[in-house]
């Protein structure tokens, strides 16, 4: 991974006046919690990435069955066509009484349940599925299968458009957007879970390089299900007279996703591929802020997505108190962002030298952090030429446990971690603050929990999520051994430091393969480590519901599948920036 301070050869031809390029942002600013935990999606989101690529290749839509009754229950069947390769989502609709119908992963029941299928399934797969997918957990699935989801009803916006569209009109779109979506998926399981294929079987097709892919077809496809699935339950309420969605209205739906602390471990578990996606994300910035003039079609693009984005922040509804409280400040800095592009865009501003690179140190000087990393994303917008391809590193090949090089001496040891772990080493470990949480796995469902640690009887259980206070224990095992000793020979003495090792070799070679923080800290906030991944999956309307889970929305305003043969390029890359009313 590039993180130098040259940029590549394929920049200078780009169409971009570029200067001396700026550094990188340090892992030390980026890679703390706070900062995290305010990242907004941008042109390098999974979910962007993937409408691309459909609108690029021209994919198309089919729907191969609708067999549901009026009750809603029945399954259905929808297929995107590659240039290559068929994928269909399995969708069943089942009948949940109101009493069953929860967000929560130890749920037993959902209104639909979901399999992504490798090619078009015959009777025998629609036969097979059906006895395992409604189960979820319970069932199973073949190689033939990608990805296992489900997805509950919000049930007042349902009851709101299925009785509109039974009366002969459309829905409120002002009550609409202020939830996004008519169904939120409560997971969505790929890469060998419960039997389906392993993420190395399909990793070398190229629809499915860049991470998530797989789950990203399956909610989009999802999103035509819905559409579908509401439109019929009002033509049987009402066969007369009931209408269907006008196109417009139904683009403003996306999926939502409730999303736990399972999510959280993921970007601790995976460092390398962790760093890829941020060093990606950080390479993009500096391509742009190492722009040496602004044309006037990129700052009208900016300054126009700015307004938008407004207009998204003022439509962002949330009840939980610190996440209010950041949208309220976010809003009042892009107002003051707005009144300094202003004079930014307009002459003499446009012909001023290197003017991402002011706008952007203006921001680190002037703005809050959620401010800051929301004009990180903007500011990508324009140079689609210098950002989209660098979606292609942000996959990894590398095995999740990287060789140990046991021939490092201790002395490089020790140095490389406090080039690292300092803010690690700078911890009081003894406070019982600095390791008040632990993380550990449920026996009911095998899903990763956050428990107080002198609350319960957690260390038998304890998962090793703590890397800060890992590394401060390996550096006290350091400081009696010699510099010039091997690491292999101290690893024969204290096998128990071997994750920490390897952590300390990965975390070298990768700036920002590690989260300068302390994820056991009594005031960590978990859902900074959610929102985080779930920007780079592209999500939007953060809605923390504590600080352990927390809702989002997918695809709002995106192409709907049936529009895919006739969308142009621009609504594959800004539909996710609300459209202003003229």
């Amino acid at each position: 991974m590039n993180t130098s301070n040259s940029l590549p050869s394929a920049y200078a031809t780009s169409g971009a006046q570029t200067r001396t390029p700026v550094a990188c942002r340090p892992a030390d600013t980026v890679m703390r919690l706070s900062r995290l935990g305010a990242f907004h999606q941008s042109r390098l989101s999974f979910m962007r990435v993937f409408t691309r690529r459909l609108v690029r290749e021209r994919w198309r839509y089919e729907r191969q069955h609708f067999a549901i009754d009026a009750e809603g229950v029945g399954y259905a069947v929808y297929t995107l066509h590659g240039p290559a390769r068929a994928y269909s989502l399995v969708a069943f609709s089942h009948k949940l009484a109101d009493e069953d119908r929860s967000d929560r992963v130890i749920a037993e029941a959902w209104d639909a349940t979901f399999a992504l299928f490798d090619g078009i399934p015959d009777k025998n797969d629609l036969a097979r599925l059906s006895e395992n997918v409604p189960g979820q957990e319970a069932g199973r699935l073949s190689e033939r299968e990608l990805s296992l989801s489900r997805a509950n009803r919000s049930m007042r916006m349902w009851q709101h458009v299925v009785s509109s569209l039974a009366a002969g009109k459309q829905p409120e779109l002002s009550q609409l957007l202020e939830v996004g979506y008519l169904m939120r998926t409560t997971a969505v399981y790929g890469s060998g879970k419960f039997g389906a294929a392993d993420r190395q079987s399909i990793a070398s097709r190229p629809e499915f390089a860049e991470p998530f892919q797989v789950e990203m077809l399956s909610v989009y496809l999802t999103r035509g299900f819905v559409v579908d699935l509401v439109e019929h339950m009002a033509r049987a309420q009402a066969p007369e007279k009931a209408t269907t969605l006008a196109p417009d209205i139904a683009r403003q739906l996306g999926i939502g996703n409730s999303t736990g602390l399972g999510m959280a471990p993921f970007i601790i578990n995976h460092p390398t591929l962790f760093n890829n996606w941020i060093s990606a994300r950080e390479q993009a910035l500096q391509r742009v802020r190492s722009v040496a003039k602004a044309s006037t079609t990129e700052l009208a693009l900016f300054a126009e997505l700015l307004e938008r984005t407004r207009l998204s922040v003022s439509r962002w509804r949330t009840d939980h108190p610190r996440q209010s409280l950041r949208i309220a400040e976010l809003a009042d800095d892009l107002a003051l962002l707005a009144n300094k592009t202003e004079r930014f865009n307009t002459p003499p501003g446009a012909s001023q030298s290197d003017p991402w690179d002011a706008l952007y140190r203006w921001g680190e000087q002037s703005l809050g952090i959620e401010a800051q990393e929301c004009l990180v994303s903007l500011m990508l917008e324009p140079y689609a030429h210098l950002v989209d391809e660098l979606s292609a590193s942000m996959s990894c090949a590398e095995p999740s446990a990287p060789h140990i090089d046991g021939s490092v001496s201790v002395a490089s040891m020790r140095a490389a971690m406090e080039r690292c772990y300092a803010w690690a080493l700078s911890i009081d470990w003894q406070q019982p603050a600095s390791r008040a949480r632990a993380w550990y796995v449920s026996q009911e469902k095998l899903e990763p929990r956050l428990g107080e640690r002198y609350a319960e009887a957690l260390d038998a259980y304890e998962q090793p999520l703590g890397p800060g206070e890992d590394a401060a224990k390996l550096y006290r095992t350091l400081a009696s051994w010699d510099d010039e000793q091997s690491i292999a020979a101290l690893l024969v003495r204290h096998p128990e430091h071997r994750h920490t090792v390897r952590r300390v070799q990965t975390a070298a070679r990768l700036p920002y393969a590690e989260i300068r923080d302390n994820t056991i800290d009594a005031e960590m906030q978990p859902i900074d480590m959610l929102r985080c991944k779930l920007s780079f999956l592209g999500a939007t309307q953060f809605d923390p519901r504590s600080d352990r889970w927390l809702r989002i929305c997918l695809f709002a305003g995106a192409p709907c599948p049936s529009e895919l043969a006739n969308t142009c390029g621009i609504e594959a890359d800004q539909w996710i920036y609300p459209t202003l009313q003229a």
